[in-house]
């Protein structure tokens, strides 16, 4: 192919692939070159290295995928309840069982070195050799808020493609599974990927073309569901590769992990980003993917009377304002645990009959504690509770 420069035109000619750019050095199969999408790409012996498709702005849309924020249980083991809505366990992680106390989940479980670059791992653990009926469902899963989804079209004609690529390590080996999902759960697209060799670290790449069907959120609700199968039944496994007008978590024939006493599954560095190219980990501060983490869910453990209240019109009640550190997806379910209010007019503290919290918006709530000692209304008093959580989890 030749390349033109024209002082009015520009620059044509550079159309090519990863196996033979436009603009090369000494090998034929390593430069620089323009897509089908007429995005700029760049290859080394043949295989794309980086795409400008997903080098700019957010480019992983999973949030904690490093496996490094554990606000709920700095570490602990959590042993995830039975359906319901799933147990949140590291940040934006949530396990899905229809059994109870069939696996574990922590942070760093079975402190095993990460791969290179990384620090954390999500670790699950079978409790049981359990043998998974054909509606059992055990997931590993996040959701993708619309908001950071919407610009990839699913569910429009312009679809865009996009790479699921994670670090995963097992004791077990073979055809594990999983699926992208809608927020209705009715399209779904399983996937596979094989783990070659026990307790051992291995990168997977998934590229999937992008749903032209069926309704995606691309708001404050879910956009896009990532599922990781840990023991699917066939109720709700389909076959791999393809759309399909359902509620499939994995594909048919995945390993069950559950079924495998003290079998282990270890998964860090994951990552989905737009384009059929998979990058090299987005590592954000830490102070950046904590923020994205408070977003859906906030913790705070007061040690000292740290907020300032007031008595309010009903005078055996206290309040004070609290706000959140960053806007919340939505007005979040928020609870109080143990607080004590003193009192500065009268130097006294107490605990009352028990807190709870009204008027909660995205950026705030107000906590009530009602039962406490008559006061002057407007006399100002601290506050200390030994814990508040704000969760505004999809």
């Amino acid at each position: 192919m030749t390349v033109i420069i024209n002082g009015t035109t520009g620059i044509s000619g550079v159309a090519g692939s990863a196996s033979t750019p436009a603009l090369v050095g000494s090998d034929a199969d390593s430069g620089y070159y323009i897509n089908s999408a007429n995005e700029p790409n760049a290859s080394v012996n043949g295989t794309s290295v980086w795409s400008a498709a997903s080098s700019f702005g957010f480019k992983n849309r999973i949030i904690n995928g490093a496996m490094v924020i554990d606000q709920r249980n700095a570490g602990a083991s959590v042993t995830p309840a039975s359906a319901g809505s799933g147990t949140y366990t590291l940040d934006r992680w949530n396990n899905y069982a229809t059994q109870a106390s069939k696996y574990t989940v922590q942070q760093n479980a079975g402190s095993v070195t990460p791969p290179a670059g990384f620090t954390n791992y999500a670790g699950m653990t079978s409790s049981s050799a359990y043998s998974i009926t054909s509606t059992d469902i055990f997931l590993f899963r996040q959701s993708i808020e619309g908001y950071n989804a919407a610009d990839l079209a699913w569910g429009t004609a312009n679809a865009q493609a996009v790479t699921l690529s994670f670090w995963v390590r097992s004791s077990l080996t073979g055809t594990f599974g999983g699926s992208f999902i809608n927020a209705d759960q009715n399209r779904s697209y399983p996937f596979t990927y094989t783990i070659n060799s026990a307790n051992t670290w291995e990168q997977k790449t998934i590229t999937v073309a992008g749903d032209t069907s069926g309704t995606w959120g691309k708001t404050n609700g879910i956009g896009i569901g990532v599922y990781f199968g840990l023991g699917v039944g066939s109720t709700y496994s389909g076959t791999a590769g393809s759309w399909a007008s359902t509620n499939y978590y994995s594909a048919t024939g995945a390993t069950s992990v559950v079924g495998t006493n003290g079998a282990t599954f270890y998964i860090t560095g994951v990552q989905l980003e737009k384009g059929s190219t998979a990058t090299s980990f987005d590592f954000r501060s830490y102070g950046t993917e904590f923020q994205l983490c408070q977003r859906y869910y906030y913790r705070i453990q007061e040690s000292t009377f740290s907020r300032l209240g007031v008595v309010p019109n009903t005078t055996t009640n206290r309040e004070a304002p609290m706000f959140f550190p960053v806007t919340m997806r939505s007005a979040p379910t928020v609870t109080v645990t143990g607080s004590s209010f003193y009192l500065f007019s009268t130097g006294v503290a107490s605990t009352g009959g028990g807190s709870s919290t009204t008027g909660a918006t995205v950026q705030g709530c107000f906590q009530v504690s009602t039962g406490h000692a008559a006061a002057t209304a407007g006399d100002t008093c601290a506050v200390d509770s030994s814990l508040i959580q704000a969760s505004a989890e999809l």
